[in-house]
């Protein structure tokens, strides 16, 4: 089922937002996994992004980034909810 060129656009504009959220928490664990979390200079202490919640937001960015994509190639709306009947048998 294909949709209107204006929600392509906005499905499009949304993937790229998506793309580069993703980017930067790639960057953001690039520079945990380097050892940069946690330091003290002095008496004052600089802490970066917990790296657990990083890649929890990392791996929801990737379903979603995967959900556009797939909604753009196959032309359904990626909230599109389907539903399956199912005949229990008893064999």
């Amino acid at each position: 089922m294909a949709y209107d060129p204006r929600q392509q656009t906005r499905l499009q504009d949304e993937l790229e937002i998506v793309k580069d959220r993703l980017s930067k928490y790639y960057e953001a664990e690039t520079a945990i996994l380097t050892g940069a979390q946690e330091y003290r200079i002095g008496s004052r202490n600089l802490r970066r992004g917990d790296l657990k919640l990083i890649k929890e937001e990392i791996e929801k960015l990737q379903d979603r980034k995967n959900e556009l994509e797939n909604s753009l190639t196959t032309g359904e709306s990626p909230s599109k909810r389907k539903a399956f009947r199912v005949i229990y048998r008893d064999l």
